[in-house]
């Protein structure tokens, strides 16, 4: 994982646990420092699903724009949108 270091930035992410291949969307001002806590197990809501893989990344400018995105990425119209858009990646992985 290389994202873009961006210190104006805000980033809606999506995790794939390698442990049992669910997603995981969040939104972060440090991608790098986020997925790092993520794997090392600092977070309640997915220390048990350890190791993970960011398969996604959107960067955005405004904290309340990538809040919302990550919002709508979790909805409904927003797992279809990336199933549709990690498709042939989610192929793969089953």
């Amino acid at each position: 994982m290389s994202p873009v270091r961006d210190k104006n930035g805000f980033y809606t992410y999506v995790l794939q646990s390698l442990k049992d291949g669910k997603l995981y969307t969040g939104y972060t001002s440090d991608l790098r420092k986020r997925f790092k806590q993520h794997n090392d197990g600092e977070s309640t809501s997915t220390k048990h699903r350890v190791p993970f893989e960011l398969i996604y990344y959107e960067m955005c400018r405004n904290e309340e724009d990538a809040r919302s995105r990550e919002l709508f990425l979790k909805s409904g119209m927003g797992k279809r949108y990336l199933n549709n858009r990690l498709k042939r990646f989610l192929s793969l992985t089953g």
